[in-house]
């Protein structure tokens, strides 16, 4: 007959000292380790419940216990904010229970792990793509999740991540400018910048830093028809006037307004220059 305690008799383990713990762990009945491992985790004490738990999850494989066993055992390395464990856990329920009790909770708390541990922006950004991943997955299995917006925050930050990393690269471009090669004018980075951020805008459009990388582009564009050769500055000005009126059309008020205009009248006068100096040639030869 199975055995079940009562939980003023569990509450009361749970105040005795370690010696009384030791003994739960040594204990071969597992509904008494169950039952403990629940008290445990009620209250709080994860790192107790944890260590029970991920034994029962093996002898209690299969059953309904064991379901809310390894639940359990996901969420206990979340609250101690071990969460590559707690994501690996949880990851493992969804796979062996896709319609349990808690599957909804371990797709959710899983994403939200992986969330946790995306790095920096400085850093290597795989962790960052798994957890939008998993979130995704959430939000495909449940649209109409209460968490739904808590989800989407969280993609919607981790993509700024790894767009803040883009920005990071195109900045560094534009920072490192020209370089000597093996040509008569050697090469720039300006090119590689504008690369860059348009891959960027075109990944992540509605991204924070939209103003920042659109105007990096301008500015690229403008230090690239500054460094042409003369059979290829006059189109390249075109280009940088052009990246203006678009820069001017979606940020009206933007910071950099005063920049932009700089840039578009000296880009301007480079080419009425450019057509004075067209007109004057005609008008020698005929």
């Amino acid at each position: 007959m199975r055995k079940v305690l009562s939980i003023g008799l569990i509450s009361a383990l749970l105040l005795t000292s370690c010696n009384s713990y030791n003994k739960v762990l040594k204990s071969t009945d597992y509904d008494y380790k169950y039952e403990a491992a629940k008290e445990y985790y009620t209250a709080g004490q994860y790192t107790r419940a944890y260590q029970l738990l991920e034994e029962l999850i093996m002898v209690l494989k299969g059953s309904d216990r064991g379901e809310e066993s390894l639940f359990m055992l996901g969420m206990c390395y979340y609250n101690i904010k071990d969460y590559e464990t707690a994501s690996m856990y949880l990851e493992r329920y969804t796979k062996s229970y896709p319609k349990g009790e808690y599957t909804e909770l371990s797709r959710f708390y899983c994403g939200k792990a992986s969330y946790m541990e995306s790095p920096d922006p400085r850093l290597d950004q795989s962790p960052t793509y798994t957890a939008i991943s998993q979130l995704q997955d959430f939000l495909d299995f449940y649209p109409y999740s209460e968490k739904r917006e808590e989800v989407n925050d969280m993609i919607y930050e981790l993509q700024n991540r790894l767009v803040q990393k883009e920005f990071d690269s195109v900045k560094l471009y534009y920072n490192l400018g020209t370089y000597v090669g093996n040509s008569t004018y050697g090469g720039n980075n300006y090119e590689a910048c504008i690369i860059t951020a348009e891959n960027a805008l075109k990944s992540y459009p509605y991204t924070r830093l939209r103003e920042d990388l659109y105007m990096m582009i301008l500015r690229s564009r403008y230090q690239l028809a500054q460094r042409s050769v003369v059979e290829k500055s006059e189109e390249r000005f075109r280009q940088t006037i052009d990246e203006y009126y678009g820069f001017r059309n979606e940020f009206p008020d933007s910071k950099y307004m005063k920049e932009a205009n700089q840039i578009f009248q000296h880009a301007n006068a480079k080419i009425k220059h450019k057509e004075k100096e067209q007109e004057k040639e005609k008008s020698d030869i005929n």
